[in-house]
């Protein structure tokens, strides 16, 4: 699954470079496009501009891919029970295949606390998956292998986006957690080594630049070809290190803009993705340095830099 990057021009969503980018994600074969994350700028994005852009992805993938293409998945979460109930319904209503639903930042519940809350949004969430998303590096906040495996009994609670480095945690998720409820990779550098725990995939970062690459690593590892896993893995490493040089989606957004015009999967250009929302900036010369050279190093194009609005 890829962390898609939103494209914005002049202030604003860009909704035809992100009709290109989910293109180009259905021709290389991604398993779903994730909307309004992380890496999506979520956090500048306006409530309006969230229920938007995911009631306009839900139609595009309708009409143009008809049930063949990548599922879709939308970021829903904020450290408001309130507010993540009211973009868990929008993105339900508007036929999302799941919802992603971030642990509370900034104020930080209690176990009991997260609990109410995730089980309130799976209430507004109605029959629609909820992935859970623990990422204790943005929120301040590390679920419990207990809070985890209490919501996992939650019948549309599914699966949980694991990005708190902790491979002792996910391991016992994994092992624990009733059958069905999957763990995917919230951390691009550390999915091979989960997937060879019991992992089921993961919500990358990298796909924004080398979406067949690590479909065909998950592809390896579902399999249990751990060995051509592994080979896709090392190849990879550096550039997942400089797209996390400075705080994401700050490098990655760079990179695609640094491919814009190329041919991507299918013959597809590569779009300009456009500037970032303050308070992201570009990046700094040696950190740029370094991602064009790791991009290099792997044959993908180089070539000018993202702006900011």
């Amino acid at each position: 699954m890829v962390a898609l990057v939103t494209p914005f021009r002049e202030g604003r969503v860009d909704y035809p470079t992100l009709e290109t980018l989910y293109r180009i994600h259905a021709r290389a074969g991604t398993d779903a496009v994730v909307v309004c994350g992380t890496t999506g700028e979520s956090a500048t994005l306006t409530h309006s501009e969230h229920q938007e852009l995911v009631r306009h992805a839900a139609g595009f993938f309708r009409s143009e891919f008809k049930g063949g293409g990548p599922a879709l998945v939308a970021g829903t979460g904020s450290n408001s029970t309130h507010e993540a109930i009211t973009l868990t319904e929008s993105a339900a209503g508007c036929g999302v295949d799941a919802v992603l639903v971030i642990t509370p930042y900034y104020n930080k519940p209690t176990p009991a606390g997260q609990l109410l809350h995730f089980k309130e949004v799976a209430r507004a969430a109605s029959e629609t998956p909820v992935i859970l998303y623990n990422v204790p590096g943005r929120t301040g906040l590390k679920m419990t292998l207990d809070t985890v495996l209490r919501l996992a009994e939650v019948g549309n609670i599914v699966a949980i986006k694991e990005a708190s480095g902790d491979l002792g945690l996910a391991s016992e998720i994994i092992r624990r957690a009733p059958q069905g409820f999957r763990l995917l990779s919230g951390e691009d550098n550390l999915t091979f080594p989960l997937m060879a725990l019991g992992g089921s995939g993961v919500i990358s970062v990298s796909a924004n630049l080398v979406p067949e690459q690590l479909k065909r690593m998950v592809a390896f590892g579902l399999e249990g070809r751990f060995v051509e896993a592994r080979a896709v893995h090392h190849a990879l490493f550096k550039l997942t290190e400089a797209l996390f040089v400075e705080t994401n989606p700050i490098p990655v957004k760079t990179g695609v803009n640094l491919m814009a015009g190329a041919p991507g999967p299918g013959g597809i250009p590569w779009p300009d993705v456009g500037e970032f929302r303050l308070p992201l900036c570009p990046m700094r010369e040696e950190s740029l340095a370094l991602l064009q050279r790791e991009m290099a190093a792997l044959g993908l194009p180089v070539g000018s830099e993202v702006g900011v609005s």
